[in-house]
């Protein structure tokens, strides 16, 4: 069975920095698309970031402040969070998906509807 699992979540002060974790135990990352998507109460998912060989996509909310790097040696992909907002708190997923994207912006559109495998999520909560 294809399973993500995503930590690092937590409670951080407005202005504070996290680090989300994707990894992988049954399947290898690095031939995958992989995106880091949200979801808050009563709102719809949106996509955060997506990474799908060589290039990256950051939402307009959060480019600048985030990055997506991958560790192809620990089959994990990380949400490098920087100046976190109270607005950015949520619970975050990430998802991935076997053929890549030649623009990338497109696995992030559609609340993720292009990715196959998800993990449960991690919640992250900044408080101001």
């Amino acid at each position: 069975q294809l399973q993500l699992v995503e930590s690092g979540g937590g409670l951080v002060q407005s202005g504070g920095s996290l680090r989300l974790s994707c990894a992988a135990s049954t399947f290898t990352l690095k031939y995958y698309a992989i995106g880091w998507f949200r979801q808050a109460p009563g709102k719809e998912r949106e996509g955060v970031s997506c990474i799908s060989g060589g290039s990256t996509y950051y939402a307009d909310f959060v480019r600048g402040r985030f990055t997506i790097p991958r560790d192809n040696a620990r089959n994990t992909v990380y949400l490098q969070m920087n100046s976190l907002k109270p607005e950015n708190t949520s619970v975050y997923y990430c998802a991935a998906v076997r053929h890549p994207f030649t623009i990338v912006q497109r696995m992030c559109a559609g609340g993720g509807a292009a990715m196959d495998i998800w993990g449960k999520g991690t919640l992250v909560t900044v408080s101001s």
